[in-house]
Formats: C-alpha cells, sequence, structure tokens
C-alpha cells in the first residue's frame, strides 16, 4: 500500500502532521516498505498453486494437498527432500491423474515413474499367491527403494500384500515336452471394431491398465 493511500486513510489532523521530514512522514514510509513484499506475493497469488510457477520451498506444500505425503515423508521439518523439486513439481501437476487411478495397476506405475524419473516398472501376480504383488524395481531405481516402497504401499490396494524386488523376472523353467498348442486359433479380420463402451488397454505384468494417453470414461 502506497504512503499516499495510507495518508488518505488517516484523520485530517494526521494528515497535516505527516509533512516531509515529520515523525509520522517517517513512520508511513516504514509502513509502504512493510507493504511492499506482502502486496507482490498478492499481485501473483496465483502462482502460489502452479506446480510449475510455484516455488521450490512450496512445492512439497503443494505435494501434500494432492495427497502424496508419503513421497516428502520425513523425520525432520527440516530434512532435504528425498527427490529433486522436479519431480515433486511433475507429481502435482498429475495429482488428480494419480488420485482417480490409486489402487490399479496403472496408477501404481505412474506414480513409481513420476516420482523417480525412471520407467521399467514390472507389476507381477503370482498365480500361487493370490492377493500378493510383487513390484520389480528396474536398475536405475534401485537407490531409491525407501521412496519405491512407500509409493507402492500407499498405491496398492488395501486387501493386497505387496513385496519390492530389484532386478529381472526370473527365467520360467523349461520344459522338455511342449504342451499340445491344440488348433489354431481362428484369426480375426484386421478391420474388426471393438465393442462398444470397451477401452483399449495394454498389458503390465499380468494386469491390464488403461492406456495414459486414452483412459476410458467413466461411466456417468
Amino acid at each position: 500500500m502506497r504512503r499516499a493511500a495510507i495518508e488518505r486513510l488517516l484523520p485530517a489532523a494526521y494528515q497535516r502532521a505527516a509533512g516531509p521530514g515529520s515523525v509520522l512522514g517517517a513512520l508511513l514510509d516504514v509502513m509502504e516498505a512493510l507493504h511492499a513484499p506482502d502486496e507482490a506475493v498478492l499481485a501473483d497469488v496465483d502462482a502460489l498453486f502452479g506446480p510449475y510457477r510455484t516455488p521450490d520451498g512450496f512445492v512439497a506444500y503443494l505435494t501434500r494437498w494432492v495427497a502424496m505425503d508419503h513421497v516428502v515423508a520425513a523425520p525432520r521439518a527440516d530434512a532435504p527432500l528425498p527427490l529433486p523439486a522436479g519431480r515433486l513439481r511433475d507429481l502435482v501437476a498429475h495429482g488428480a491423474l494419480l488420485a482417480r487411478w490409486r489402487g490399479t495397476p496403472y496408477g501404481m506405475r505412474t506414480a513409481l515413474e513420476l516420482a523417480t524419473g525412471v520407467t521399467g516398472f514390472v507389476l507381477d501376480e503370482p498365480p500361487d499367491r493370490p492377493f500378493h504383488l510383487v513390484v520389480r524395481v528396474p536398475p536405475a531405481a534401485a537407490d531409491r527403494l525407501a521412496l519405491v516402497t512407500r509409493i507402492v504401499e500407499a498405491e496398492k490396494p488395501a486387501a493386497v500384500t505387496v513385496e519390492v524386488v530389484t532386478g529381472d523376472p526370473p527365467d520360467p523353467p523349461s520344459d522338455p515336452t511342449p504342451p499340445d498348442p491344440g488348433p489354431p486359433p481362428t484369426p480375426e479380420p484386421d478391420d474388426a471394431e471393438p465393442a462398444a463402451g470397451v477401452a483399449t488397454v495394454r498389458a503390465v505384468g499380468r494386469a491390464h491398465v488403461p492406456l495414459p494417453h486414452d483412459p476410458p470414461e467413466e461411466p456417468s
């Protein structure tokens, strides 16, 4: 607030006493200087809530706004963040998408890729262990297992147990007697149209997840 604007709010007697070189005039100059930083913030307040415009010190706060507290969890308030601010900005920008797909393979894999900047996470459901999920971490993210584990625990379905391992999945055992393949499948025409309401999907491990650029529409 400018000094002139503050002065106009004062009674007439104070305005006459606030001339150049007066004590009250100096006080009004100080008030203007104290208001300037706050007014600069308010003039561009929408930038505080933009994931790619907010200051670095505010990114962790926005991460908690989009329910990604487990990513920035730290034992001390002054502890360094477990990942660069740019990764946090990506998580905030995709907060609505992650919340929509939480508890799904696509949601977990997307959160892991955004937080680590690494692709190649494999989600596997062993056939001999129902309701159990094995998350295989690519070598490039092996040094961030603590972060990966926190994300996996938060993004997995509540009724599913989970284990985080590094490395590629083991090769299946070789069988000297190959099984009978049976009759060949009937080929489908190339121009066959998908049924109405069926979304295009791709497989991750044994789970089918929507493509990131073309998620299925939610029922109205």
